[in-house]
């Protein structure tokens, strides 16, 4: 990877964290950055910490933006997505008491981490905190993802001809695979809180999900653990804001 690239990336990554929905996966771009390493090119450990500083600072951004004036623009825009505000508030009371630890680990889950920056700008959790939690969650999650690129990535490329082909072939299959993953996750979800009695706005979620997470890893994650800070409890939909 060159430094052209790296840049891009890293900007690329810094808008989707700051809130702008992005249509293409933020773990996809992350392996893909890890495969190109696997060719040559800058140093693994300055690709690595480039890019959580860009997503770093993206969630700072969105973070500023969303206790400001743009906290309306911003519950509007994800509730486009099928994301309600009783939902963001839902999981804005749990980081509130969870305080960095909850963030961290939230920012590293699949299903929860797209609405976790937005939650604690609304909870209004100690800035300390929540740089803490974005720091090691984003650090542990990229870093995952990276490392997985960087393994996969020279065996994936030799299977095709070329490194451009190889990229693309392994960022589009694990797209339709995520995008499938995400619609059977929603769906599941939605039958969950339907038979529970309570909101069934899971399928509304699935694209944004899809653009932030849809490795297999993430997808097996997301079925594992409860999602979005609420779970797919047959409770989830009651609990307490």
């Amino acid at each position: 990877m060159d430094l052209a690239a790296l840049l891009f990336l890293a900007a690329v990554l810094a808008v989707k964290e700051a809130g702008l929905p992005i249509p293409v996966p933020g773990d996809v771009l992350v392996i893909g950055a890890g495969v190109a390493a696997s060719r040559g090119g800058l140093p693994v450990v300055l690709i690595v910490v480039v890019l959580i500083a860009a997503t770093v600072t993206g969630g700072i951004v969105q973070f500023v933006l969303v206790r400001g004036r743009a906290r309306s623009a911003i519950l509007g825009l994800l509730a486009r997505f099928g994301l309600r505000q009783t939902t963001v508030e839902r999981s804005a009371a749990r980081l509130r008491n969870g305080g960095a630890a909850t963030i961290a680990v939230a920012r590293m889950t699949p299903g929860v981490r797209i609405v976790t920056i937005a939650s604690s700008a609304i909870a209004g959790v100690a800035t300390a905190s929540f740089l803490t939690g974005l720091i090691v969650g984003n650090g542990v999650f990229l870093t995952g993802h990276f490392l997985l690129g960087l393994v996969v990535g020279e065996p994936a490329v030799r299977l095709v001809a070329g490194a451009g082909l190889g990229l693309i072939a392994v960022g589009v299959g694990l797209a339709g695979l995520g995008a499938a993953g995400w619609w059977l996750i929603a769906r599941r979800r939605s039958r969950l809180r339907a038979a529970a009695g309570g909101e069934s706005a899971g399928e509304g979620l699935a694209p944004l999900d899809w653009s932030d997470a849809c490795c297999p890893a993430c997808l097996a994650l997301a079925v594992v653990v409860p999602g979005r800070l609420g779970g797919d409890r047959p409770d989830a939909g009651s609990s307490p804001a």
